[in-house]
């Protein structure tokens, strides 16, 4: 199963996202609870483009002094080597930040990242200012997938946490970052900041046109003849049946290959609820990376932002979670729509 890493560097609020956790307050006395829920005006999320640890310091310190000094919940989600050199120009107010890369695709899949922020966000409505303030270092992996992943959730951000009072201001480094993933920054920012502060980015663009219009390259894998193929599935039973064979005959940790499986066979099975049949699948790997495409005929697929939480919120048990849970168990998942059909491709990593 997918877990997030464990939590470690200098930044050492360490408390524990439902306030287990001990956390010193920003001021000697602790905040009382809020009773009236901030305004969503409170909602910004900017991206600041640096290129050294000066200029990092210099847009990132402001940011994090007015939250402490607020009273929000205030949090990192950065590489290491952020963290460290954050919380060395911090000093003792390094005790009042939580530390935790889950918040980020550092450290969580996008559902996971998104949930987990809403359970700070509840942590942060019931003291000081109800507020929730995030630093995000941003690294979204090595491999272009890697990076249409990190730029849908950076986009998705600010339609699924729009009515929050929530700000996060996320660091784009261009000494480790790719030209293109910088070039994202301002297209998935309503707002860019620098040392002179918080200005509108004017190549935002809303998520509803920007998702959708992301490249779907094929992936490398897919460059080889599949191990699996099947164009008209007779039944759900035996496509799950198949595919958990392909799987488990290719994916030696047990673990992994009951994730991949559930959540193919979840994708399946909306295929066959939802879709228009026939329904066709194919598996490619090599070696590597395990891609898998289930196609159906269905063209009415019109909803870049489905999968990066339930259809039906927190209620589980209505169902709704085929996407979901593909996001939050393979690496990659792209949703292909075309004038054939409706396909959806996972891919991950074989680790």
């Amino acid at each position: 199963m997918f877990s997030r890493p464990e939590i470690t560097g200098p930044a050492q609020l360490e408390g524990l996202v439902d306030g287990a956790g001990k956390e010193s307050p920003t001021s000697a006395t602790a905040a009382a609870p809020r009773t009236a829920r901030p305004s969503s005006a409170d909602h910004r999320h900017g991206a600041a483009v640096v290129g050294s640890d000066a200029e990092l310091i210099a847009v990132a310190l402001p940011f994090l002094d007015a939250g402490l000094a607020a009273g929000d919940l205030v949090a990192l989600s950065c590489p290491a080597g952020i963290v460290e050199t954050i919380c060395a120009a911090l000093g003792e107010r390094a005790s009042n930040v939580v530390n935790d890369p889950g918040i980020s695709l550092l450290g969580a899949r996008a559902p996971d990242a998104l949930g987990l922020s809403r359970r700070y966000l509840e942590r942060a409505l019931a003291n000081g200012s109800g507020r929730l303030r995030v630093l995000a270092g941003i690294d979204f992996g090595p491999r272009p997938a890697d990076w249409r992943e990190g730029q849908r959730f950076e986009s998705v951000f600010n339609r699924l946490m729009a009515a929050e009072p929530v700000a996060a201001l996320c660091l784009y480094d261009r000494r480790r970052l790719s030209a293109q993933v910088i070039d994202s920054a301002a297209k998935t920012h309503p707002n860019l900041v620098t040392v002179l502060g918080w200005s509108a980015s004017t190549a935002f663009q809303d998520p509803g046109t920007y998702v959708p219009s992301l490249p779907l390259p094929r992936e490398p894998a897919e460059d080889g003849a599949p191990v699996f193929s099947v164009d008209d599935a007779p039944s759900l039973a035996s496509l799950r049946r198949q595919l958990a064979a392909v799987i488990a005959a290719r994916v030696p940790d047990r673990e992994l290959r009951e994730d991949l499986h559930f959540a193919a066979a979840e994708i399946a099975s909306n295929a066959f609820r939802h879709g228009v049949r026939p329904v066709s699948a194919r598996v490619w790997t090599d070696g590597d990376q395990l891609v898998c495409a289930i196609t159906d005929r269905g063209t009415t697929y019109s909803d870049p932002f489905s999968g990066f939480a339930p259809a039906h919120g927190p209620d589980l048990g209505r169902g709704g979670m085929g996407l979901w849970l593909a996001r939050k168990l393979w690496d990659h998942v792209d949703v292909v729509p075309g004038a054939a059909g409706l396909t959806v491709r996972l891919s991950t990593r074989l680790r």
